[in-house]
């Protein structure tokens, strides 16, 4: 490893590399192509990174090209590609969808060694001329088994064959699908080399994975009951982003504070405000999609919720793989119905995952519920059950009235006034005629 890298690892805090790290250094060092498998956290990033950026020639316009999913993923890259690049003198340009291209075009102008994007954007620049390709001397396809799947695979094949035919390339993933087996015979036989370490690699720490039964009209309120659990942080995974707007929409009527929601339908300044105030604590829980299950490094991130549980494994593997990363402990929370739960685990059963039940109990998690809790409900239900039905008085009339009472309809206010007025003057004018005749009599009589 060079000298400045190795200072700058050190500086990150790591005593030596990981293992995706170590195993393909040399392989991307001497120019291979590689395909590497290691878990979610595992430093995947660096790997590819340290080795690539030796092989760049300062000066010498845009070289290598890292494909990212999504706009975070890209931003996040091009970050933590900048540390490293600056040791050498190296620029770096993000290139992601949903910026200002105009933007993007001009610094282009100034040559960058490095560049990182969206599949989308990166083929429009590449079409329209404005992004040179004979230059560049590595792609790079990250969170390969979600780009290589769909539009995105023709998308990221037409990109690498505006390449010219030596061009190295590098993918990485944590889990394996079947198109990575068919790597040689998608973009040419290039003699990639396989590096797996997901069973060797221990860089994860200890990750529960709790499984909670809440019914979906209860988990709005549950999620604002885990704000009250100490030092509690998740990101809330939602299938559906119309699901995830109703949820957020009850926080924010309900007054709730720090939530956030990070969604493909934004812009970019909304996504990158919600993931850089969950990043710095400002939001305890943001609401997402399967757009933030992929590779985003949040440190220290506590827990992970599936309001929605995934449909695919690959898709829980990448969603809890955001807690626990690095040797940090982890929590994930399933919510879910008894049938729910069910087939999670069955989804599940081919994996190492030690799924066992937790309750939300006086602001704390728990993994069972205390005896004497449990009595104490079953006898606060028999006694709600046992309380004798408040009898209702009903005065009693004959049928004749009741039913005189039941044909005739409710009065307005009004006409109740005026009927009282009427009364009231007819009484009044009696009374002044019994008067004048009682004066008149007395009158006769004299």
């Amino acid at each position: 490893m060079l000298e400045k890298f190795e200072r700058y690892f050190k500086k990150l805090g790591y005593d030596k590399p990981t293992l995706i790290q170590s195993k393909v250094y040399p392989l991307i060092e001497q120019n291979k192509s590689v395909l590497g498998l290691s878990p979610t956290g595992s430093g995947k990033t660096v790997a590819f990174l340290m080795p690539s950026l030796l092989n760049l020639n300062l000066g010498e316009g845009s070289q290598l090209m890292i494909i990212e999913p999504s706009q975070e993923l890209a931003i996040q890259t091009a970050r933590v590609a900048r540390n490293w690049a600056n040791l050498l003198g190296l620029k770096v340009l993000a290139l992601t969808g949903g910026a200002n291209i105009k933007r993007q075009i001009e610094r282009l102008k100034k040559h960058p060694e490095v560049i990182v994007g969206t599949a989308g954007r990166l083929k429009n620049l590449i079409d329209d001329k404005k992004l040179k390709t004979h230059l560049f001397k590595t792609v790079i396809i990250d969170e390969a088994d979600d780009l290589l799947q769909g539009e995105t695979l023709t998308t990221v094949r037409e990109i690498v064959d505006n390449m010219m035919s030596d061009v190295q390339l590098e993918f990485f993933s944590a889990t394996e699908t079947e198109i990575l087996e068919e790597l040689d015979h998608w973009f040419g036989n290039r003699n990639i080399q396989k590096v797996d370490v997901r069973n060797e690699d221990e860089t994860q720490g200890v990750v529960k994975h709790g499984l909670m039964q809440v019914l979906r009209k209860n988990r709005n309120k549950m999620l604002a009951r885990l704000q009250h659990v100490p030092n509690f942080k998740a990101l809330v995974f939602f299938n559906q982003t119309v699901d995830l707007n109703k949820t957020y929409s009850y926080f924010v009527h309900n007054h709730y504070t720090g939530v956030a929601k990070l969604t493909s339908d934004q812009n970019q300044n909304k996504r990158e405000k919600a993931m850089n105030d969950f990043r710095l604590g400002r939001v305890k829980l943001l609401f997402t999609t399967d757009v933030a299950a992929r590779g985003l490094d949040i440190p220290k991130l506590p827990a992970v919720v599936n309001y929605d549980l995934p449909d695919q494994e690959n898709e829980y593997i990448h969603r809890v793989g955001r807690t626990g990363r690095m040797g940090e402990n982890g929590l994930v929370i399933n919510f879910g119905d008894d049938h729910d739960l069910r087939d999670l685990k069955n989804l599940l059963k081919n994996y190492q995952y030690d799924l066992k039940p937790i309750y939300f109990l006086k602001n704390k998690l728990v993994d069972e519920i205390p005896e004497s809790v449990i009595k104490a409900e079953k006898m606060k239900k028999l006694a709600e059950k046992n309380q004798p039905k408040q009898e209702v008085n009903v005065p009693k009339h004959s049928n004749k009235k009741a039913n005189s009472i039941k044909a005739s309809p409710k009065k307005s206010n009004s006409a109740t006034l005026k009927n009282k007025r009427k009364k009231k003057n007819k009484h009044t004018k009696n009374k002044g005629m019994r008067k004048k005749w009682r004066n008149l009599d007395n009158k006769n009589s004299k």
